[in-house]
């Protein structure tokens, strides 16, 4: 990658006075790998990026020689929270316009997987996509396409082949000069294939695919690549866990049934058997997959649990802060009596 084009107000203002702004492209143990007007470049972290501010892949920082003193403000940013692992959330992706949902054709559609991965999608305040790979392999793309496209309301969705190529001109066309995108999605749906194929170059270790026609786990870090045609690009690696750090985004992923639940006849329906429910008789008319409304419900109860947590640990470490300045306090020599 030999420089980064920063189109005219892409970078965040209040810049530093002696600072460079860059493009974090690459994150490990404390060095950043950023991209600027004149090239890549290796920093380490300025002391006053403690943990809870540390620069994420795509953040935009300030840097003053080899150290990065400042982050600056995000537009947007896909998190995620591990499940069972705490309610700290985790920046993938920082100031994306196109969060890419990556999925395969192999198999099945995995519909609750991908309605999991456009509810955080929606949430970072990026647009996403459904891109569905493998296509070469699929008896009946079409098909394919429509069943995740009625679950994915208000969503694209492609088809492409990282073997063929088909479809990776229209899902070039959304990577716009200047634009950003981060694809995310577990492991083994062709991600690494899929961004090399849109880089022109290899950018990511590929592995063999598996008799069962799925690929292996290949990334290992986040990174962002520069396409040939000036878009940038984030390729994450896969995620065994992808827990919601919120309800933002439920709404909008699972517009269909929120629209419905809207309108019951009581406001705190349950929709279980209460009379008017706008939701059970949708069910009941076909127009509504059940398992559908349960996975609305399943990640409605999830989302509420991680409000709790976050909840709970901003409490702890507001206790902390304030514990913290009463020692600093009271270590303070008194003053004399005048």
């Amino acid at each position: 990658m030999s420089e980064l084009s920063v189109p005219t107000g892409a970078a965040p203002p209040d810049v530093p006075a002696g600072c460079e702004v860059a493009r974090v492209a690459r994150v490990d143990r404390g060095l950043l790998t950023v991209l600027t007007a004149t090239g890549e470049h290796r920093v380490r972290l300025g002391g006053a990026l403690h943990d809870e501010s540390a620069p994420a892949v795509g953040d935009w920082v300030a840097v003053r020689g080899e150290l990065a003193v400042r982050l600056l403000p995000r537009r947007t940013a896909f998190v995620r929270t591990a499940a069972g692992r705490g309610s700290a959330p985790q920046v993938v992706a920082a100031n994306v316009d196109l969060v890419l949902v990556v999925d395969s054709l192999v198999g099945d559609a995995r519909l609750r997987r991908v309605e999991r991965y456009l509810a955080v999608a929606w949430a970072s305040g990026a647009t996403p996509v459904v891109v569905l790979t493998k296509a070469d392999v699929c008896p009946d793309v079409p098909a394919a396409v429509a069943r995740v496209a009625e679950d994915a309301v208000g969503v694209e969705v492609l088809a492409v082949s990282a073997v063929s190529g088909a479809g990776l001109g229209a899902l070039q066309s959304l990577l716009t000069p200047g634009s950003t995108a981060a694809m995310v999605g577990p492991s083994g749906v062709g991600k690494s294939s899929l961004a090399n194929a849109l880089a022109g170059r290899p950018v990511a270790a590929t592995a063999e695919i598996r008799e069962d026609g799925r690929g292996r786990h290949t990334t290992t870090a986040r990174e962002l690549h520069l396409l040939p045609g000036g878009g940038l690009l984030i390729d994450t690696p896969g995620m065994r866990e992808l827990a919601l750090p919120g309800g933002e985004g439920l709404d909008t992923t699972y517009a269909d049934v929120a629209g419905l639940a809207a309108d019951c006849r009581f406001r705190d329906c349950a929709h279980r058997t209460e009379p008017g429910c706008a939701v059970a008789a949708a069910i009941d008319r076909g127009e509504l997959d059940p398992a559908r409304f349960t996975a609305w419900r399943k990640l409605q109860a999830e989302a509420h649990r991680q409000e709790l947590r976050a909840d709970a640990r901003a409490r702890a470490l507001e206790h902390q802060r304030v514990r913290a300045l009463h020692r600093e306090m009271r270590a303070r020599p008194a003053r004399p009596h005048r």
